[in-house]
């Protein structure tokens, strides 16, 4: 089997050459680039895809890296993505790196390899394998995310305005009446939870209630939902919590059954992302409602206008949320 050793010599160039043809081909001469394909093919290499792949430069593959693939926030942004690149003729390969960095670069390898004409990731992390292709392309750079928004990422992507529909939900609990919230944010390191936070934070010292916050950490899942609810519920009970996902909100419902408390009764209940469950929990849950399926397409008309050549500058687009209110919340009782 013919080694990159053995192209780089038929070839007449480096190897670091021959693998700069493999994954940024606009980087190399026309001339140079043409002469190492023809050794590849002559030799038989297959550095991972078709031969046909080198030719046209085009795998008609699109990645997308998920960071808890068992999310069902995530499975319908998913479901979003593979509409849209199926109608634009493209094939989904989707890697779940579960919030793990060696799993992200080790996705990012794929892409540098041209397995994949693009990547589309879900999560708030640039794989740092990918940052000098984000360095040296700029806006023509195929990588495109979904959900976090951060100008540091230097790349274009599709979410919702984080800070104002986490303000919207405390005003929600606040017009109904509520002082002490509880709030379980997801992890500090993403934007969109920072984000969320900022909204929440903005509302309450807007309102005077600044010190009516109870702030924790969890994940976004529904264990730490519990948990964090739990040690919430413990200390001086708020009367609403509010979960920066339904899952979470799925675990502190549980914690306030637990607890011998009722919802809304004793305690409101406030989520985020209105995944397909929420309506058929018991209280049905008030959350807000993210557009996925629509993230999931905008996203790849993103991805697409820039391996079209088409795009001329980096795009943010905000899509729209909603507040969705149904029995969780409820004016708090009087103790």
């Amino acid at each position: 089997m013919a080694t990159i050793q053995d192209v780089a010599r038929d070839a007449g160039v480096s190897t670091a050459t021959v693998s700069r043809v493999l994954s940024a081909p606009e980087l190399v001469a026309e001339g140079t680039r043409a002469r190492v394909a023809a050794s590849v093919e002559r030799l038989g290499y297959q550095p991972n895809f078709a031969a046909k792949s080198l030719r046209t430069l085009k795998t008609e593959k699109i990645l997308v890296t998920v960071p808890d693939i068992s999310n069902p926030f995530f499975s319908q942004v998913i479901r979003g993505v593979e509409e849209a690149a199926r109608s634009a003729g493209y094939s989904v390969l989707l890697g779940d790196t579960r919030h793990e960095p060696d799993r992200e670069e080790e996705y990012a390898a794929m892409l540098l390899r041209r397995e994949a004409d693009g990547l589309i990731f879900l999560g708030h992390r640039l794989p740092e394998a990918l940052a000098p292709m984000v360095a040296t392309r700029g806006v023509r750079t195929p990588i495109v995310n979904g959900c976090e928004y951060s100008s540091e990422l230097g790349v274009s992507g599709a979410h919702i305005d984080n800070a104002r529909a986490a303000a919207e939900a405390m005003e929600h609990l606040y017009g109904l009446g509520h002082r002490r919230v509880g709030v379980i944010t997801g992890p500090l390191a993403s934007p969109l939870s920072r984000d969320r936070l900022e909204g929440v934070r903005a509302s309450a010292q807007a309102r005077g209630q600044a010190a009516g916050l109870a702030v924790v950490a969890g994940d976004f899942s529904i264990d730490s939902g519990l948990r964090e609810a739990t040690a919430l519920l413990a200390a001086d009970r708020p009367s609403a919590i509010f979960c920066f996902s339904d899952e979470m909100a799925m675990g502190a419902l549980e914690a306030i059954r637990r607890a011998g408390l009722s919802c809304p009764g004793d305690v409101s209940l406030v989520g985020f992302d209105d995944i397909r469950f929420a309506e058929f929990l018991n209280p049905p849950l008030t959350t807000v409602s993210q557009p996925m399926d629509r993230i999931g397409h905008e996203v790849v008309r993103l991805l697409l206008d820039i391996l079209s050549g088409k795009a001329q500058a980096l795009e943010h687009v905000t899509l729209p949320h909603r507040l969705v209110v149904r029995g969780s919340t409820a004016g708090p009782v009087v103790r």
